[in-house]
């Protein structure tokens, strides 16, 4: 039974990661840009608070409302940082735009822990997350119930079906580096970084309105 927990959060965590949101254009940016390590770190944020969030839903905090209370602002802040973001994408494709050599990707510790925790809070800050794993933890029905342990299996399945999405994706992402010359990574950031300022600026206008 404990299997069957873990096997579907494992589905659970993978089918909340996978629609490709900012989150998931930010994963491919800056794997192109700076690396592996800083696309697994930035796909790890998010697999962190998913399975938070999973922890949160499956021993029965999110019940109290208090962080359903908590998500206006908590998308106006997702929001502000997601066109924080996208405007350093688009300002670094303006400082590049006239240098035709290829930037080798470095990832180091201070650009990989600031990949994690950004995306960490981004995924934090999306009140949708929450709701999503209170109606499929609802749906689990008995098998959450189980056992007293069957809550954290399926919050450790949540975590690595989130983190098998975000692996999978870093690496189709560094197939596509390998074929992209240094003109269009560059064109790919500044598109990348428009598209991630609309769509903060659209979940902070949405959490006002």
């Amino acid at each position: 039974m404990l299997f069957d927990v873990f096997f579907k959060g494992i589905l659970m965590g993978f089918a909340v990661a996978a629609p490709v949101g900012p989150i998931g254009v930010l994963c491919i940016r800056r794997t192109l840009n700076d690396g592996r390590a800083a696309g697994l770190a930035t796909g790890m944020g998010a697999a962190t608070a998913d399975g938070l969030y999973g922890l949160l839903v499956a021993v029965g905090f999110a019940a109290t409302g208090l962080l359903v209370s908590y998500a206006t602002p908590m998308a106006i802040g997702g929001g502000l940082l997601l066109m924080w973001l996208g405007a350093m994408s688009v300002r670094g494709f303006l400082k590049a735009r006239g240098s035709a050599e290829a930037v080798q990707p470095t990832s180091s510790h201070r650009t990989v822990l600031k990949s994690w925790a950004t995306t960490f809070v981004l995924t934090m800050a999306n009140p949708l997350t929450i709701l999503t794993f209170v109606g499929m933890i609802a749906g689990l029905g008995a098998a959450a119930a189980s056992s007293p342990m069957a809550p954290y299996w399926l919050v450790l399945g949540v975590f690595l079906g989130s983190a098998l999405w975000w692996l999978f994706l870093v690496q189709l992402a560094l197939m596509i580096r390998s074929r992209m010359t240094p003109a269009l990574t560059r064109w790919f950031d500044l598109a990348s970084g428009l598209v991630i300022f609309v769509w903060g600026g659209w979940i902070a206008l949405g959490a006002l309105g």
